[in-house]
């Protein structure tokens, strides 16, 4: 019988993943076999991006410093170029946090595409309009 933490991780991975699915409009999933030497995050279906997700409510700064600690390690493991941690806050809500060196891969690797920008920008106009319907 899994243990209580497990099923809370294991819950929080399911909810963070429809999030993003329901937010990017593509399936985003969780992974199997978390917690291995070899674990490549915990989240699947974003492609070249590791995903981390952590549920520590009631320690958002232990849970950013894992998250973080545990995005850069499985995405050095799974050779993808950008990650990035999910915490869930108080009242479950949750935010995604990444090093200064993964957010500037993904700055750089838009800037390089031409259509980068302006992708960014139609992208969050949609986050900000999912934020506003749900909201009302």
């Amino acid at each position: 019988m899994p243990s209580a933490s497990k099923t809370k991780g294991d819950k929080a991975e399911r909810e963070a993943a429809a999030l993003l699915s329901d937010l990017l409009g593509m399936s985003v999933r969780r992974k199997l076999g978390a917690g291995r030497m070899d674990d490549e995050g915990d989240l699947d279906g974003l492609p070249d991006w590791t995903l981390e997700v952590k549920n520590r409510p009631g320690d958002v700064l232990r849970a950013l410093r894992e998250g973080l600690d545990d995005a850069e390690r499985e995405q050095a493991n799974a050779g993808t170029t950008f990650g990035a941690a999910l915490v869930r806050r108080p009242g479950g809500r949750w935010f995604v946090a990444m090093t200064p060196a993964q957010f500037a891969t993904v700055v750089r690797e838009l800037l390089a595409d031409g259509d980068g920008l302006a992708a960014l920008r139609v992208a969050g106009a949609r986050v900000r309009q999912a934020a506003e319907d749900g909201a009302a």
